[in-house]
């Protein structure tokens, strides 16, 4: 199939299985967010607006351990910042007016974007935003889940879901390490990310990382 033939359809099929595992990491995120004293609708109204996990984990971190405003925003931008050069690689998908962009370039995260690869240097539109809204809906109604009910499931770590998203992410990689271009990107990306961990703030390394994709840029059809 195409990338102009990708329906929404098919990326409603291929996030489903992605989606259980972002249902189960925002029941985690709602419950922290609950423990670190932010109350039942803040983190609601945070993954609604936000819309990402890592960002979100960090704020809600931060502040649950008495850290101020300014340092948990700080970290949630930090850690977006990789949305820039992933935002410049799909960013022929969009058009119409302004508001319309807007709304569904809110659908872009890192799984939506990996599962809309062609592995050419292309995007497929529909797989991008069908993915993306199977996904923004399990992400929020997992927050909700974890506010509200949290507290009865116990340790999210207990069970095992801080070693879901790795997982899940390993696994998106693979299929997008095809082409020379693409592991030489993937390599360069865990090089940087590596020699920066032990010296930088918490998101100057992923947000370093992230520039190495822009290698598959150059050369896109």
């Amino acid at each position: 199939m195409s990338s102009e033939g990708a329906s929404y359809r098919d990326g409603v099929r291929a996030s489903l299985p992605i989606a259980a595992t972002v249902w189960f990491f925002g029941v985690s995120f709602g419950l922290l967010a609950r423990t670190s004293g932010l109350g039942a609708v803040a983190p609601l109204v945070m993954s609604a607006t936000t819309f990402a996990g890592s960002a979100q984990f960090a704020a809600a971190s931060i502040l649950g351990t008495s850290g101020g405003a300014v340092a948990a925003i700080t970290a949630a931008v930090l850690l977006n910042g990789r949305y820039v050069p992933i935002s410049i690689s799909v960013a022929r998908l969009f058009h119409g007016h302004r508001l319309r962009r807007l709304a569904e370039a809110q659908l872009i995260v890192d799984e939506s974007w990996a599962l809309s690869s062609r592995g050419d240097g292309r995007y497929a539109r529909g797989l991008l935003l069908g993915a993306g809204i199977v996904l923004y809906a399990a992400w929020v109604t997992g927050t909700g889940v974890g506010v509200v009910f949290g507290r009865a499931l116990g340790d999210p770590k207990a069970l095992g879901l801080d070693g879901a998203f790795p997982a899940l992410f390993l696994a998106l990689l693979i299929p997008q390490l095809a082409t020379p271009r693409a592991r030489l990107a993937a390599l360069l990306g865990g090089a940087i990310a590596l020699t920066l961990i032990p010296f930088t703030p918490a998101g100057v390394p992923i947000v370093a990382a992230s520039t190495a994709c822009l290698l598959g840029l150059r050369g896109r059809s």
